[in-house]
């Protein structure tokens, strides 16, 4: 499963997004900082209109999404990584995750505190970057003594790894993320098992009155201009307005949002921003027990992505019967697109496609 870690500092609505992306989630949302104590944890369903038409064409008797893990920690402040406030407590539960959702407050409320007592988002994002780039150094330095034993014998994974330390060092020295090290792909994996948080993939979620969900302000362009020279996504949300959402009856509330002038709520937005992010793609396996969706990385070949149902699929791999989404729901079955030549036969290195429909065939 996905998993994004949602940061920030206190009050800028990161409880209450987590409440509204994850509906039935016991997060606590209050008017004062340090409010998430224990890290909260939920997962919600990736929405994804094309599984409701797929198991209407093979008639199949429940839908099942791919899903997201969302883990909300308590706010960080400045200091956090030398124990001040709560937060630096469960850096730890998000270290396991694949992205950092980063909430920035971008709208004015004065009957909500914010703890530096003005809205500045590039200020606020660089202290929660700071705090994060600090406690990846001590994590950094940390190596440098043990890899530097590996480096005396000679060991050359020691020295690919300690050439990543150093150039990752530098960075979090000026108190900037590790992802702007410019780190080769080896590089980045012999170090992976630090697991360090500003070396993950960033989701800036720029949290917005309702007012400024459609056209965003100039709050807003502040975050788009440092995610952008950091390589990261923007997505605006709105806390308020997922709340508002929960309280609709669900065919009410598309209409809601389009009264606002968007087309997606935030839990939607915020997944696409994710899977881009990360370069994630969406296959189906489709028949009369179930729809499904999978999640697999762009790029991987069939009997990868057959290993995501299943470790022997992947071992036991044939081939793999493949309809693109589109052409099936055109043909009208399975057994139509194969009469009209879309449904391929495709081998061990083709490479898996956005909205494929597959039957792994195998040996097992």
């Amino acid at each position: 499963m996905l998993k994004a870690g949602i940061v920030g500092l206190p009050n800028v609505g990161k409880s209450t997004l987590f409440n509204a992306l994850v509906a039935n989630a016991k997060a606590e949302a209050a008017n004062f900082p340090f409010c998430t104590i224990e890290p909260n944890v939920g997962s919600v369903a990736v929405p994804d209109d094309r599984l409701k038409i797929l198991a209407d064409v093979g008639k199949s008797a429940q839908i099942i999404p791919t899903r997201v893990e969302f883990v909300d920690i308590a706010g960080l402040v400045r200091g956090a990584s030398k124990g001040e406030g709560l937060g630096n407590q469960f850096l730890g539960n998000i270290r396991v995750c694949d992205a950092i959702v980063h909430v920035v407050r971008c709208f004015e409320n004065d009957d909500i505190i914010h703890v530096e007592a003005s809205i500045d988002p590039a200020r606020d994002i660089e202290i929660i970057t700071l705090e994060l780039a600090l406690s990846d150094l001590a994590q950094v330095e940390r190596r440098i003594e043990r890899t530097r034993k590996g480096v005396r014998s000679n060991d050359s994974e020691a020295k690919v790894e300690m050439v990543a330390l150093e150039k990752v060092r530098e960075v979090l020295d000026a108190g900037k993320p590790a992802r702007l090290a410019n780190l080769t792909d080896e590089e980045k994996n012999a170090i992976s098992v630090l697991q360090l948080l500003t070396l993950k993939p960033t989701i800036y979620a720029a949290n917005v009155s309702e007012d400024d969900l459609a056209t965003g302000n100039t709050f807003v362009d502040q975050v788009r201009a440092i995610a952008s020279a950091e390589n990261a996504e923007v997505t605006i949300v709105s806390a308020q307005v997922e709340a508002e959402l929960l309280e609709l009856p669900e065919e009410e509330r598309q209409d809601f949002l389009e009264s606002l002038g968007v087309q997606e709520g935030g839990l939607k937005s915020l997944i696409r921003a994710t899977y881009h992010l990360l370069g994630l793609r969406t296959y189906f396996t489709v028949g009369p027990k179930e729809a499904r969706a999978w999640t697999i990385h762009a790029g991987m070949k069939a009997p990868q992505a057959a290993g995501v149902i299943h470790s022997d699929f992947e071992k036991a791999f044939i081939r793999a019967e493949t309809v693109a989404f589109r052409d099936l729901v055109e043909s009208g079955s399975m057994s139509a697109a194969r009469a009209k030549g879309l449904l391929r036969s495709e081998g061990k290195e083709y490479v898996v496609q956005e909205g494929d429909v597959i039957l792994f065939l195998t040996s097992a």
